[in-house]
């Protein structure tokens, strides 16, 4: 206390000199109109920017939970789009020929590699979540993967980037369809194989799933067209296709589920029995 005391005995000028600094500068903008109008336009442009200021260390810390809204608003959409082409399809014919049903999960993507031969994605859902074995993964650009392994917490996807795994693609202009696989060095690009001679392919023509695997429904997006390679005395063409998925930047996905996948799958085991 005596310190605080000593203090302001040895630079009590200075104080006074600021308390009534204050005093003046608040006798002029009270009695004078135009330092009036000039002191509160000058202070609500600083306070304006000091909010601004604040907001944006507020949104950035939002971010997570905005990701994650958008995430689920996402796979609600695609929910509602593909109960309206199912609507459509009804409408149509009376019935639904060849659609699937399918329900759709939001995950976050918390581990990923693309710069190895075998590539894989670990996913923040699990069984506990409803996700299963075999589900395809997609995001806004299209296909991702498909769930390789389930705990009850968390989930392992087979990548696209992952020789091991071939999609079931098809040349969306012709219909004509074949494996889809990664050749292993550029994460950009991946190859349709099985493509006869006489389609005609051109550059940027879209490569989408065929629908003829339990996985994806048909037509989500895989790539683009980027090259037609010819081999000399092959029956086939091979279609470089550059990828629609920046594997890079992955961060949510959905993981989609067909609801009538086990008894399309019986139903076509008892027919290669039979």
């Amino acid at each position: 206390m005596r310190s605080l005391l000593n203090f302001l005995i040895k630079y009590h000028v200075f104080f006074l000199f600021l308390f009534l600094e204050m005093f003046s500068l608040t006798l002029i903008v009270r009695y004078n109109n135009f330092q009036r109008v000039s002191f509160l336009n000058s202070s609500n442009a600083i306070s304006a920017t000091v909010f601004d200021r604040a907001q944006s260390v507020v949104d950035y810390f939002q971010l997570k939970r905005i990701n994650e809204t958008l995430s689920e608003e996402n796979t609600r959409l695609r929910q509602q789009l593909q109960s309206l082409l199912l609507t459509d399809i009804e409408n149509a014919s009376g019935y639904v020929v060849g659609v699937d049903t399918v329900e759709a999960y939001s995950a976050k993507v918390i581990r990923n590699s693309v710069n190895k031969q075998y590539n894989y994605l670990t996913l923040n859902k699990g069984e506990s979540d409803g996700i299963e074995l075999d589900m395809g993964v997609v995001c806004a650009d299209g296909v991702v993967g498909v769930v390789l392994d389930v705990s009850e917490n968390y989930a392992t996807v087979l990548s696209v980037l992952n020789g091991r795994w071939a999609i079931n693609a098809k040349h969306k202009e012709t219909n004509y369809f074949g494996p889809l696989q990664w050749g292993g060095l550029d994460p950009s690009f991946a190859y349709l194989e099985e493509i006869p001679y006489h389609v005609k392919i051109n550059k940027g023509d879209e490569i989408v799933t065929s629908g003829y695997s339990s996985i994806f429904p048909e037509g989500i997006s895989i790539g683009v067209v980027e090259e037609i390679e010819h081999s000399s005395g092959d029956t086939f063409q091979e279609v470089k296709v550059r990828l629609s998925v920046g594997f890079g930047g992955l961060f949510y996905v959905n993981v989609l589920k067909n609801t009538n996948k086990e008894e399309r799958i019986e139903l076509e085991k008892s027919t290669r029995n039979e």
